[in-house]
């Protein structure tokens, strides 16, 4: 039977705070998993969200020492290298920048978030006029539901109707590669109400544990 947690309650989970999806990833893992050239789209500033350890923050700085870099995450837990960039230790959730990034990325950090929605929508707004959010998404952890808590029937997958208020917003999504981007800063509202997030959804494509948001239609 599906749980509804709220945020708070979320972040305290062993499943949000789980260190083992690749938390000192490197930099060349960033174009595997999210199919761009980083160094190529900094020139506004990179903007990581859940950026692990930060180690492949610091192999930018170290290449880009002229880019404005910043990493947030829940855990912060970052490696010493890392202290050539920004680091925030924060919710994505909560935390908001103070001025607009060229690149916004989140490699699996989507997974462990509540309101996936809404950090999608905060951060289109974060982006530059030519900026380019990029993350690892699964909009299988989506669910619709009527707005009760009775239990798993109350929630189904978002399918069509999730994909059709990304597309309208202007997102794209790859659904073979579980990957979603927007080039360009816009206001986004989804037509949805956060109801909350399950941490017991158990594993998703990457084989580990994540963390299925349950949302209710606004029409």
């Amino acid at each position: 039977m599906e749980q509804r947690l709220d945020d708070v309650t979320l972040e305290r989970s062993p499943v949000v705070a789980n260190c083992a999806m690749n938390r000192e990833r490197t930099l060349r893992s960033y174009g595997r998993e999210l199919g761009i050239d980083v160094l190529a789209e900094i020139d506004h500033g990179w903007l990581d969200l859940c950026c692990g350890a930060g180690r492949a923050l610091a192999e930018a700085a170290a290449r880009r020492p002229d880019a404005r870099i910043t990493g947030v995450d829940l855990a912060g837990h970052y490696l010493p290298a890392a202290s050539a960039v920004r680091l925030v230790t924060a919710s994505v959730a909560e935390w908001a920048p103070d001025a607009p990034y060229g690149l916004i990325t989140c490699v699996h950090g989507l997974h462990y978030v509540g309101d996936k929605l809404g950090v999608l929508a905060r951060a289109a707004s974060w982006l530059s006029a030519d900026g380019l959010l990029v993350a690892n998404f699964d909009a299988a952890s989506v669910r619709l539901s009527d707005g009760s808590s009775s239990g798993a029937s109350s929630g189904g997958p978002g399918g069509r109707r999730v994909g059709a208020a990304l597309r309208e917003a202007g997102f794209h999504y790859d659904g073979r590669r579980r990957r979603i981007s927007l080039r360009g800063r816009r206001e986004v509202r989804f037509p949805f109400r956060y109801l909350g997030a399950d941490d017991q959804a158990g594993p998703n494509y990457t084989g580990q544990p994540a963390v299925d948001s349950f949302y209710e239609p606004l029409e």
